[in-house]
């Protein structure tokens, strides 16, 4: 394992709007999972190598320095920009490690990863929920398992997510679905969207959060391009992406692309599902049911 330097753990949040966090965390630096999809290769991240996974040196001690001198306990995420569960976890503990250390020091936790090895922290996010707010978010995309190995070859199939969820739910664990990417002409169709809710619901997961679309930025868009190519080959998604979106349009776009040829049939069928089987799935409505019962302040030094 690579390390590199670091000089903080913990980044504030603008705002409070995705998932009620307070505070970021990333551990590790670069990803090993391989999804295709990934918006975190874009060119803006200004991350070199982004496939090869690095650890932060001095993580701990400098995670405990900053925690100590936070006024008052907020949620800290992480894995939004490198999976805290990445296959060097199993062995390094850097994760579990610093949730023993979010847990000493009255902090509250927002995960989200694609990794099934999250099920062996649930004592320490067993004990944070004791006093602050705790939820789990299994991104998955593909209901399939062998669509899901395809578009993301190094990750716990989904099945093991939703296993993994199952697990979390049953240990009185808030838990869910983040559903992004949802990568049109491949994910965007009935049958994905609905398996997907019905075996959320089968598990025990209280909410799954959409976004049909995925970027195309400088950097990402090329390589998702070649992989289509490689994975799909006698399915000319690249041609299609571009004669649908617009070459000149998927050049300078930066935010999500919408698979549009049925995206308001798609959000209502997802919307009515999620209503029938009781899961939430506005971003406002999750943030709520999951810090119930808890009082949130954030205030910091910096």
């Amino acid at each position: 394992m690579e390390y590199i330097d670091a000089k903080t753990i913990l980044t504030k949040c603008k705002s409070t709007e995705w998932f009620g966090t307070d505070y970021n965390m990333n551990i590790y630096r670069g990803c090993c999972h391989g999804c295709i999809y990934c918006d975190s290769r874009s060119e803006c991240y200004n991350i070199d190598n982004f496939d090869k996974v690095r650890a932060k040196k001095d993580v701990l001690p400098l995670l405990r320095d900053e925690l100590k001198r936070k006024v008052r306990s907020g949620v800290i995420g992480t894995g939004a920009m490198s999976d805290p569960y990445n296959p060097f976890e199993k062995e390094l503990q850097l994760t579990r490690h610093s949730l023993e250390l979010i847990d000493a020091f009255n902090f509250g936790i927002s995960i989200v990863t694609k990794s099934a090895l999250i099920t062996r922290d649930i004592d320490i996010l067993q004990n944070i929920k004791e006093h602050s707010p705790v939820i789990c978010k299994l991104t998955i995309t593909a209901a399939d398992d062998s669509l899901c190995r395809k578009i993301e070859p190094h990750v716990s199939l989904s099945s093991e997510r939703f296993e993994a969820m199952h697990t979390l739910s049953n240990h009185g664990i808030f838990s869910g679905v983040v559903l992004m990417p949802v990568l049109p002409f491949i994910e965007d169709n009935e049958e994905n969207i609905l398996n997907i809710i019905h075996k959320t619901a089968e598990c025990g997961g209280k909410f799954i959060y959409p976004s049909f679309g995925v970027t195309l930025r400088q950097n990402q868009r090329e390589y998702f391009f070649d992989k289509l190519d490689v994975i799909f080959p006698e399915s000319n998604l690249r041609e299609k992406y571009i004669r649908y979106y617009n070459e000149k349009r998927i050049k300078e776009k930066l935010g999500w692309m919408s698979p549009v040829q049925n995206i308001g049939r798609l959000w209502k069928i997802f919307e009515s599902e999620c209503l029938k089987y009781g899961i939430i799935y506005k971003m406002k409505d999750i943030i709520s049911a999951y810090k119930s019962g808890y009082e949130m302040s954030q205030l910091s030094f910096f």
